[in-house]
């Protein structure tokens, strides 16, 4: 393979910027532009070791700027090849000049990630484990970036390769029934502990892919929508847990005509908030559309926050609303208890919601940490324990489990059906295979090139 090069550090101004390179001939190449301070053959030169010197311009043999030179030497490298990064001052045309060098003296640019996809055709890492270096820079809570984290060093692949034994021992087992069919005992022991294991995969693996949903709330947050009437406070809760004046607050109903979304970390998890539209009979038709995206979004929510006016009495579109919320996970808010109180609580249509209920003033900010306790409560977000076991927070990874899970039934009605036991090992091997495509021992170009596409230069 050729040897690449990049800019690793973001494209601005900055205290340090560094330029990776990686091949065979990364070495030979960085001795055509760098001139150290205390010169010495490479083959003298330790790994994981860096040396002070200039990078310079290859044709007026000029110093383009001082630096630091960081040898990382094959197969112990983040690529398991010859690597080096050079630590430069972080100013752009610094780095860029220094990427030029590079370039001209024989390196080529590198493609987004592929400094970790050869990390990953070299078997250093899994592709789980490279999927979980993009997670991890692209992490928004504490919570997802331990998750990542533990995905890169490896948790995921371990659970998925305990299961995989598991999984090789039946077809391990089926062959010594084929191979001694006069034995009995062997086909019957075989039998019994088939369904025993069968049992155990599909546990395991039920496991994995319901930690999805918390894993899912890692990543992407809870999309938590804000609906109610015009008016009742909806920006206003918003601003209040932004703890910034986000939406435009006015006493003029229908100031929000569409949605405003915003991102909060509570307690380490992210809420993916949605401020709608007032929901009634709009009085336009810019407000028309607002108020059906609103609906729409209350379908698709993974939470919602009803705020009603607690000054007044329930009208229509708040009667509404509530009737809208059975079959969701929701809060009900009675904002406004600074300027009065109905009472609300009481009426009939919000006790039969059977949703939690909280008084709170969006201007005073009273009652707000009350919410936040109620939606981890809810959402059961103390036991997300990350180091507690693998929480999958990859689609990708989640729709392959289902996948196994789906072949392992097949197994067990096939087990179930008494029909010849080799037949069993046709699902089985689909469920190996589909478990394959995670860590990437089954797994097409197209979708390496799809994964590692998604990567940011010089990573």
């Amino acid at each position: 393979m050729s040897t690449i090069v990049a800019i690793a550090t973001a494209t601005t101004n900055g205290g340090i910027g560094i330029i990776r390179m990686s091949g065979k001939e990364c070495f030979t190449i960085l001795e055509k532009i760098f001139k150290p301070r205390n010169p010495q053959k490479i083959e003298e030169i330790a790994g994981y070791s860096m040396k002070y010197g200039y990078i310079i311009n290859q044709e007026t043999k000029e110093n383009i700027d001082e630096v630091i030179v960081s040898y990382f030497k094959s197969p112990k490298s983040y690529t398991t090849e010859d690597m080096c990064e050079i630590n430069s001052h972080g100013g752009i045309v610094i780095e860029q000049e220094i990427l030029k060098q590079c370039l001209v003296a024989g390196a080529e640019l590198a493609e987004p990630g592929e400094f970790t996809k050869r990390a990953f055709l070299n078997s250093r890492i899994d592709l789980s484990q490279a999927e979980g270096v993009i997670d991890l820079i692209n992490s928004k809570t504490s919570g997802e970036a331990k998750a990542s984290f533990e995905q890169l060093q490896g948790e995921l692949s371990k659970k998925i390769q305990e299961i995989r034994k598991l999984q090789l021992d039946i077809m391990a087992d089926i062959e010594a029934s084929i191979d001694y069919p006069e034995y009995d005992d062997v086909g019957e022991v075989t039998t019994q502990k088939m369904k025993k294991a069968l049992t155990d995969i599909k546990e395991k693996l039920i496991k994995l892919e319901d930690s999805y949903s918390n894993g899912k709330i890692l990543k992407e947050g809870i999309k938590t929508v804000i609906v109610g009437k015009p008016n009742a406070g909806k920006s206003s809760l918003l601003n209040a847990i932004l703890n910034e004046e986000r939406a435009i607050v006015s006493n003029i109903e229908g100031t929000t005509r569409d949605t405003i979304e915003e991102f909060v970390t509570i307690h380490g998890i992210s809420l993916k908030l949605i401020d709608t539209a007032g929901i009634r009979n709009a009085k336009d038709e810019v407000e028309e559309i607002g108020v059906q995206k609103a609906l729409k979004l209350i379908k698709e929510a993974d939470l919602i926050i009803d705020i009603i006016d607690n000054t007044k009495t329930l009208e229509n579109e708040d009667k509404e609303i509530l009737s809208m919320l059975t079959e969701k996970v929701a809060i009900i808010i009675l904002n406004k208890i600074d300027e009065g109180d109905a009472h609300l609580e009481n009426s009939k249509e919000i006790k039969e919601t059977k949703k939690p209920v909280i008084k709170i003033s969006a201007k005073t900010r009273e009652g707000i940490e009350e919410l936040y306790q109620k939606i981890i409560e809810m959402f059961q977000l103390k036991e997300i324990e990350v180091g507690q076991g693998s929480v999958v927070t990859n689609i990708r990874h989640k729709n392959q489990i289902h996948k196994a899970i789906e072949a392992i039934k097949e197994a067990e009605e096939v087990l179930e059906q008494e029909l010849p036991v080799d037949l069993i090992s046709v699902p089985i091997k689909q469920s190996l295979e589909e478990l394959s495509a995670i860590t990437g021992e089954n797994v097409s170009d197209d979708i390496i090139s799809e994964i590692f596409s998604k990567f940011c230069l010089g990573k």
